[in-house]
């Protein structure tokens, strides 16, 4: 799968793009949001994870697509406030449509997609398996285990 392209606000009240946020060798996106006790418990390993790789050619962004009316708690204000309190040295980005969650066919959160330099899914699943896959990627060999089991909770769809 190549990544699908995106165009979203981050919490830093600019506009971000796949092509902003690319790395050199490796891409990672995660959906997330702020109330899911998996999220709460992984966010220190992804800011950790990406401050050790973003000087190999490592991008990052974390997407927020959950549906802020039935869980205010992923309101845009209160990711602001999130990304803050916790220092995410990655764009914290709101998919208020949730166009992009469906395109990258997102189900859960945390869940990862990690790209090759050519925007090649290289690995999805589990914050688990991230930092393997990474090693492989910045090293350029393929990813030895190029999916895992996503385990949080699922995105908070809009109703229709």
């Amino acid at each position: 799968m190549k990544a699908p392209s995106f165009d979203l606000k981050g919490v830093d009240g600019k506009t971000h793009t796949l092509e902003s946020i690319k790395g050199e060798k490796a891409t990672i996106v995660v959906f997330s949001c702020n109330h899911c006790p998996y999220v709460v418990k992984a966010e220190d390993e992804l800011c950790a994870v990406f401050r050790a790789y973003r000087a190999k050619g490592v991008g990052m962004c974390a997407i927020n697509a959950n549906d802020s009316d039935g869980y205010p708690e992923d309101s845009y204000e209160n990711m602001i406030a999130r990304a803050a309190e916790k220092d995410f040295p990655f764009a914290y980005l709101h998919d208020e449509t949730q166009q992009t969650a469906k395109a990258y066919g997102a189900t859960h959160t945390p869940q990862l997609f990690v790209f090759d330099s050519r925007l090649e899914l290289a690995y999805t699943g589990a914050v688990a398996g991230l930092r393997d896959a990474l090693d492989d990627l910045v090293s350029g060999r393929a990813v030895r285990a190029p999916e895992t089991r996503a385990i949080g909770c699922t995105i908070k769809w809009k109703r229709p």
